[in-house]
C-alpha cells in the first residue's frame, strides 16, 4: 500500500487529527537534546520481596505501559508505531536487553507510548491494548516480528479492495483496516478473539485518545518520527539500540 494511499485513509478516519500522515519512521529529530548525566554509576534497586520488576507494569497517565520500577532513576520512553520499520529492528535489537539488564535492575524504567504514523497504527493500537495492561509490551513486541506479513498482506491487496475501505462508513474503516492488513487474524492467534477485537476497533474514544496522544507527543517533545527516544524528560532523538545504550550509559545506568 503506497504512503499516499495510508494518507489519506488517516485523514479520512473520523479519530485522525491533521499530525496523522506527516510524521515519518527512522526520521532523525534535529531539536535532539543531550541526555542528561550523573557523572557516576547509578546503584540497582530491589524490587519488593516476590516480586520482579520485569513483571511489573502499569498504564501510566500519558497513555503509556510502563515496565518496571516506577520510581526507577532513569526513565527511558520510546514513542513507537506499530507500522514503523525502524521500530521493529529496535525491538529486535534492543528490547530484550532494556529488559533483562537494565529495566530488571530497577535503575531503568521503560515506557512504551503509541504514535501514530498513518491509517494502519490505529487499529494495530486499538488491538495490541485490547487485552490486559500486562500483555500490551508482549503483544506490541510481537507484532512488530510480525510485521512484513503486514505489509506483504497489504501489497496483496487489490486496488478495489482498498478504495472499498474508503468508501466504508467511518466507523466501520478500522476493522477492514485490520481485517484486509491480517491483524484481526494476527491477534485471535494470540488470545483476542473475534468479537473482542471488534469491540476495541469500535472505541472511537480510545482512538481519539491514542490521536491525541500523538498530537501531545509532537508538541511537548518535538516528537517527528519513530522510533524516538525520552530519557528522563529529554528527547535524545530517534536511533539504533547501540547508539540509545550510551545514552542509557551516560545518563548512569553502567
Amino acid at each position: 500500500m503506497t504512503r499516499t494511499r495510508f494518507r489519506s485513509l488517516a485523514l479520512g478516519l473520523v479519530v485522525a487529527p491533521l499530525a496523522l500522515g506527516l510524521a515519518a519512521c527512522g526520521k532523525k529529530d534535529e531539536d535532539a537534546t543531550a541526555a542528561p548525566t550523573t557523572g557516576a554509576p547509578v546503584a540497582n534497586v530491589a524490587a519488593p520481596a516476590g516480586k520482579s520488576w520485569v513483571d511489573t507494569v502499569n498504564k501510566t497517565a500519558e497513555g503509556g505501559y510502563r515496565l518496571g520500577n516506577p520510581n526507577a532513576p532513569i526513565k527511558l520512553v520510546e514513542y513507537g508505531a506499530l507500522s514503523c520499520s525502524h521500530c521493529a529492528v529496535f525491538a529486535q535489537q534492543g528490547f530484550e536487553t532494556i529488559r533483562d539488564k537494565y529495566v530488571a535492575s530497577g535503575r531503568v524504567s521503560y515506557e512504551m507510548r503509541y504514535f501514530m504514523l498513518n491509517a494502519l497504527d490505529i487499529p494495530a493500537s486499538l488491538l495490541a491494548t485490547c487485552s490486559t495492561t500486562e500483555a500490551v509490551i508482549p503483544l506490541s513486541e510481537q507484532f512488530w516480528a510480525w510485521q512484513p506479513k503486514m505489509f506483504e498482506n497489504m501489497q496483496a491487496a487489490s486496488k478495489d479492495r482498498l478504495a472499498a475501505i474508503d468508501a466504508l462508513p467511518k466507523d466501520k474503516q478500522l476493522a477492514a483496516i485490520s481485517d484486509v492488513a491480517g491483524m484481526t487474524e494476527f491477534f485471535a492467534s494470540r488470545g483476542i478473539a473475534r468479537d473482542q477485537a471488534a469491540a476495541c476497533l469500535a472505541d472511537t474514544a480510545k482512538a481519539r485518545a491514542l490521536a491525541d496522544q500523538t498530537q501531545k507527543a509532537t508538541e511537548a517533545y518535538n516528537v517527528t518520527g519513530t522510533p524516538t527516544f525520552i530519557i528522563n524528560g529529554n528527547n535524545v532523538g530517534s536511533m539504533e539500540w547501540d547508539k540509545l545504550e550510551e545514552k542509557l550509559k551516560d545518563a548512569g545506568a553502567r
